[in-house]
């Protein structure tokens, strides 16, 4: 019924930047909260950064200052931009999605997309 799509991710060199693009799809007619979440390998999944639908944003303490998330509404798309990577950045990035209505009367939980792989090496 919903879909998260995400774009955006490769291989970048220490210092490098990237800037991940995530776009549901369906039949939305709004969405409460959008981020982004990383899983490394062995590790568990963490909250990167997340935004309201009125551009609240938290980030995780580890990319305050170097990652910047953003959201078209219009567009149901989020995006994170990310300067000053480091190989400690490299992970799996998910989009989510919370509280994606999807009629007056409906709404959908959480959606989440199938990730992209960032990786950060020289």
């Amino acid at each position: 019924q919903v879909q998260l799509v995400e774009s955006g991710g490769g291989l970048v060199q220490p210092g490098g930047s990237l800037r991940l693009s995530c776009a549901a799809s369906g039949r939305i007619r709004s969405i409460n909260s959008m981020g982004w979440y990383r899983q490394a390998p062995g590790k568990q999944r963490d909250m990167v950064a997340v935004i309201s639908s009125g551009g609240d944003t938290n980030y995780a303490d580890s990319v305050k200052g170097r990652f910047t998330i953003s959201r078209d509404n219009a567009k149901n798309t989020v995006y994170l931009q990310m300067n000053s990577l480091k190989p400690e950045d490299t992970a799996v990035y998910y989009c989510n999605a919370v509280g994606i209505g999807v009629s007056i009367l409906s709404y959908v939980p959480e959606s989440w997309g199938q990730g992209t792989q960032v990786t950060v090496s020289s």
